[in-house]
C-alpha cells in the first residue's frame, strides 16, 4: 500500500507541467522604442501603449514565454508630422495593422550571463524571426530587462513608395527595450 502511495504521489508530481514565474510589468517604469537614422539624424519614438504577458524564471529557459503586443498608433516623437506620416499608409498602416506582436520561441543564456530571446515579431501582417539580447538583473520580487536588437524596416512593409528607399530613412532600425517588472 506504502509503495502504491508513493507511486502515486510521484506520478502525480511528474504530471504536474513545469512552469516558469509570471511578472507583472510596470509601465511607468518601462519603455519600448526605436531609432532610425533620418537624413543622417536620428529620429527617437517610443510607443506609449504596449502588454508583455512575461512568463520567465533564469533557471528553467525551456518553461520561459513571452508575448508582447504593441499599440502601433501610440507611437510618438518629438515631431508630431512624421509621426502621423508614419502612422499612415505607407509606415504602420494601423488602420489596417494597429498592432505590432512579439512572441518567443525560445531562449538562451549567452557568455557573460546575459540572454537572448528568439521569436517573431509581426509588423504589418508580416513575421519574421527575431534575436534579441538582453541583460536581466533580478533582485527579489523585481526584475529589471535592458536590451536592443535591429530590424531593416523593410522587412515589414513599413516605408512603401518614395519611403522604400534607404534615403532619407536608412533601413535599419534599433528596437530597444528598458523593462522593469515584479514577479507575480
Amino acid at each position: 500500500m506504502r509503495r502504491v502511495l508513493l507511486a502515486a504521489l510521484l506520478f502525480a508530481a511528474l504530471a504536474v507541467p513545469a512552469s516558469a514565474a509570471h511578472w507583472t510589468v510596470d509601465a511607468a517604469k518601462s519603455k519600448l522604442g526605436f531609432s532610425v537614422a533620418w537624413s543622417g539624424e536620428p529620429f527617437n519614438g517610443t510607443f506609449k501603449k504596449w502588454t508583455a504577458d512575461i512568463e520567465f524564471d533564469p533557471t528553467d529557459l525551456a518553461h520561459s514565454h513571452v508575448v508582447a503586443v504593441i499599440d502601433m498608433a501610440s507611437e510618438a516623437s518629438d515631431d508630431p508630422d512624421s509621426d502621423e506620416s508614419l502612422k499612415g499608409a505607407l509606415g504602420f498602416a494601423v488602420d489596417k495593422f494597429p498592432t505590432a506582436r512579439f512572441e518567443t520561441t525560445g531562449f538562451k543564456r549567452l557568455p557573460g550571463g546575459d540572454f537572448l530571446a528568439q521569436g517573431k515579431l509581426t509588423i504589418r501582417g508580416i513575421s519574421r524571426p527575431l534575436e534579441l539580447p538582453f541583460k536581466l538583473d533580478i533582485r527579489g520580487n523585481h526584475a529589471h530587462m535592458t536590451g536592443k536588437a535591429v530590424i531593416l524596416r523593410t522587412d515589414f512593409g513599413v516605408g512603401q513608395g518614395e519611403w522604400a528607399s534607404p534615403k532619407p530613412v536608412a533601413h535599419e532600425v534599433t528596437v530597444t527595450v528598458d523593462l522593469s517588472a515584479t514577479k507575480g
